[in-house]
């Protein structure tokens, strides 16, 4: 895998792009922190963003599994490069509405982009592989999180806000070019595509192949219990840095849930030779429920931190085993579709619990939020294992029934 240029072309874009990101994100918090005092109205303007991503995920799905991802990825990448500049113009005249018009640009872009990416990753490597280069890949970003909050909180005292998006920009043009030098076959998988299904190319024949697939659909479902914790992740972060009076939190919150992120990714191949995927889920989903809970003492900053370390080890297990099942069970002509669905089902789902986050921060405060929060992530996660237990004992039983 180490050998195939593709693959570390793939991670260090990725490292670049996680830079690129987390800047303009760090940037976009202290731009609202100066001009939006409510946290629901920041949770709206982030949420507009995110709608924009929603409504433009089937064309996206769709134009992935007809054309060159490679292509996809290009304009994409083109795209939010050329976006930056709004943010730039928003900064020299004070105007949200500026900000509005960046936030949908990067969400479109990024709408196209990431499922060209997930549909291109199992093309790049054998499957055997994949548990691996997602975990690694996951751990890149993660790092460059870590790394890019820690920039950003430094270039912020040393330069402008406006310079730290022209950082933001050079490393969003930094992954265009590199994406210019990806090659891998994508004509062998088209053909496949085409021979197996040669009239279904829209977006609602994903849902009848979703229907035969229980296993990737529980999947799907589960991954909405640590988006009750991202989709709120920056107000929480504020948040607390508020109730502890400390603008120092912010870097400690991040760095220890991006190092803990990095350590579950690292070591999620070991964990997965012992136990099943599903295990690993369910594990990981009690943990994020667990670390929502602890929240409750976010006015103790070793308890917020232990918070978010545990928060982080667990999405670092959690979404590379998730994207391992959805790369190998489904099947790789719906790879667009399916992954530009799973990407608008996470930003719909993500803009209401921004909205609800908003809410209940301005209604009941912190901790009250992370304790209603936590037991439902506890309560969903009892839930889908129950419903798992049941559908394995019924496949016993009629396993049994068939060899009597």
């Amino acid at each position: 895998m180490w050998k195939n240029k593709n693959v570390w072309i793939l991670l260090i874009g990725d490292f670049i792009a996680g830079l690129g990101l987390w800047l303009g994100i760090i940037g976009n918090l202290e731009f609202m922190q100066e001009k939006v005092p409510s946290d629901f109205l920041k949770a709206v303007i982030l949420a507009v963003g995110l709608l924009a991503g929603v409504a433009f995920g089937p064309l996206a799905g769709r134009i992935t599994d007809q054309t060159s991802k490679k292509k996809v990825m290009l304009i994409a990448g083109f795209a939010r490069t050329v976006g930056v500049i709004f943010m730039l113009i928003a900064i020299q005249t004070g105007s949200i509405w500026w900000m509005i018009i960046f936030l949908i640009f990067i969400q479109v872009s990024a709408a196209f982009y990431f499922p060209a990416l997930q549909a291109a990753i199992p093309l790049v490597v054998d499957e055997k592989d994949l548990l691996q280069l997602n975990g690694i890949y996951m751990n890149v970003s993660s790092l460059s999180r870590v790394l890019g909050t820690a920039v950003a909180g430094i270039l912020l005292v040393v330069m402008s806000l406006s310079m730290l998006y022209v950082a933001s920009l050079v490393a969003y043009l930094g992954l265009f070019i590199l994406t210019w030098f990806l090659h891998f076959d994508e004509k062998q998988a088209v053909q496949a595509s085409d021979k197996a299904t040669p009239s279904k190319t829209d977006f609602k024949d994903l849902f009848p192949v979703l229907k035969g697939l229980p296993i990737v659909f529980m999947t799907l479902v589960m991954t909405l219990v640590p988006l009750l914790f991202i989709g709120g992740f920056n107000l929480i972060v504020i948040n607390i840095s508020e109730l502890q009076n400390s603008s120092a939190i912010k870097s400690w919150l991040y760095t220890a849930e991006g190092l803990s992120f990095m350590i579950g990714a690292f070591f999620v191949k070991q964990i997965s030779r012992k136990s099943s995927p599903y295990a690993i889920l369910f594990f990981c989903s009690f943990l994020i429920g667990l670390s929502q809970l602890l929240l409750y003492l976010a006015d103790i900053p070793a308890m917020a931190v232990f918070a978010f370390a545990v928060f982080g080890f667990s999405v670092g297990c959690f979404f590379p085993t998730a994207a391992t099942i959805f790369q190998t069970r489904v099947p790789k002509d719906y790879h667009g579709r399916f992954f530009s669905f799973r990407n608008m089902l996470e930003r719909l789902i993500f803009q209401v619990i921004l909205l609800i986050t908003g809410f209940l921060l301005d209604a009941v405060g912190l901790q009250f939020m992370t304790v209603t929060f936590g037991s439902f992530s506890l309560l969903m996660t009892i839930i889908f294992y129950t419903r798992y237990r049941r559908q394995l004992a019924g496949e016993k039983s009629e396993t049994s029934t068939r060899a009597v």
